[in-house]
């Protein structure tokens, strides 16, 4: 598929090329996490290969699906814009590089790991990355919570996650299926659409 605009949504189209480039770039760029805030950057609000609500989508699905969820989300990504080889391309373009980057910094880490600035570096890289990771949260908050019930979903999520502790499995799979049965029902209502 070339790179072009597409016609029903009015958004641009990447070359397989610019895919694979944006998303090597974030995986090889991005130290200590933040990626999936950098992603929703990138392609939602840089780029507009894909919209919010799209975005959005995806990320559930990563975080849903075992694996490394930056990793599912490319593929994901990938897979919206290109089919199967945008899907391989993204996997491949986000994996890559930093295989090398932390084969490189394991050797590195070996010669200088007892160094104090070493230790500063990895905590400032730690840092950065909750900062990253909590301004991708309010992001993706914002729009759910001017909805009553996902809005009341989203913070029963993070009380049973944060301070009760409980397993993430039990809250993704309880909170998802109530999540899900909310939009058929208020899709119900719409003729039958589910939002």
């Amino acid at each position: 598929m070339a790179g072009g605009d597409d016609f029903q949504t009015g958004r641009a189209t990447p070359t397989l090329g610019q895919l694979s480039a944006s998303i090597a770039r974030i995986g090889a760029t991005s130290i200590g996490g933040g990626l999936t805030s950098w992603m929703m950057r990138e392609f939602v609000q840089e780029r507009r290969w894909l919209s919010s609500e799209e975005f959005l989508s995806g990320l559930a699905v990563a975080q849903a699906l075992p694996g490394v969820n930056v990793v599912n989300l490319s593929i994901w990504i990938g897979w919206r814009l290109h089919g199967a080889a945008g899907a391989a391309a993204a996997a491949a373009a986000i994996i890559l590089p930093g295989l090398g980057l932390i084969g490189a910094l394991a050797a590195g880490f070996s010669l200088l790991g007892a160094l104090p600035a070493t230790h500063r570096f990895l905590a400032g890289a730690v840092a950065v990355a909750i900062g990253l990771s909590l301004a991708m949260g309010v992001q993706a908050a914002r729009p759910v919570a001017r909805q009553p019930v996902p809005a009341g979903l989203m913070v029963l999520c993070f009380i049973l996650a944060g301070p009760l502790r409980l397993p993430a499995l039990p809250i993704i799979v309880g909170l998802g299926l109530a999540g899900i049965g909310w939009q058929f029902w208020i899709g119900r209502d719409k003729g039958g659409r589910h939002a």
